[in-house]
């Protein structure tokens, strides 16, 4: 079995917000109907996590939970977890149509951490991130490529496909240029 590696070696930059590709990490896509019987106790037993409200991320030790769609959310957690995650969700939801698949080498995670992190999805996105909670989760566009990003603690976190993970690293580190914040301090 070959080692994972993450899309873009752990790159960072530095600006005026810091900027860093995180991984490998693990990413499980479990598509369902949310009112699904069988979804909340297979994400109890197997996760330890309850279900996400709509829009919104939730953790549970290591691993996080994100609504992306009334049928769908995002599984986050240790890379070397998602394989028996995998076939523990899928007996937990037994016959239930359901879908549960590894999608941890199709997609990356970025950081984006300071003080002023916000202002670098401010150019890039179509959000308002003053309204933006902790814990919420937003699918969006960053520039011209689909991406969801939520609010945690020290920053934002921003899911991309792995296709374009060089792309989304250049218009992050573009758009966190020292000198070029929205609001100067």
């Amino acid at each position: 079995m070959s080692e994972a590696v993450s899309a873009l070696g752990n790159a960072s930059f530095e600006g005026f917000a810091t900027i860093r590709e995180l991984g490998p990490v693990g990413m499980i896509t479990l598509r369902a109907k949310h009112d699904l019987p069988a979804l909340p106790k297979a994400l109890k037993t197997v996760l330890t996590a309850e279900l996400p409200e709509r829009r919104r991320i939730i953790s549970a030790g290591e691993v996080r939970v994100g609504w992306m769609s009334p049928d769908e959310l995002l599984i986050l957690l240790p890379y070397a977890e998602v394989a028996d995650r995998v076939v523990a969700l899928t007996e937990a939801l037994g016959t239930a149509h359901a879908l549960v698949a590894d999608v941890s080498d199709a997609r990356c995670l970025f950081a984006i951490e300071g003080e002023k992190a916000a202002q670098v999805l401010m150019k890039l996105c179509p959000v308002d991130m003053a309204a933006l909670e902790r814990g919420e989760l937003r699918r969006t566009r960053a520039a011209q490529v689909p991406a969801a990003f939520w609010a945690e603690e020290g920053g934002l976190r921003l899911v991309a496909f792995r296709s374009v993970a060089a792309y989304v690293m250049g218009i992050l580190t573009h758009s966190a240029r020292p000198g070029s914040e929205l609001f100067p301090a």
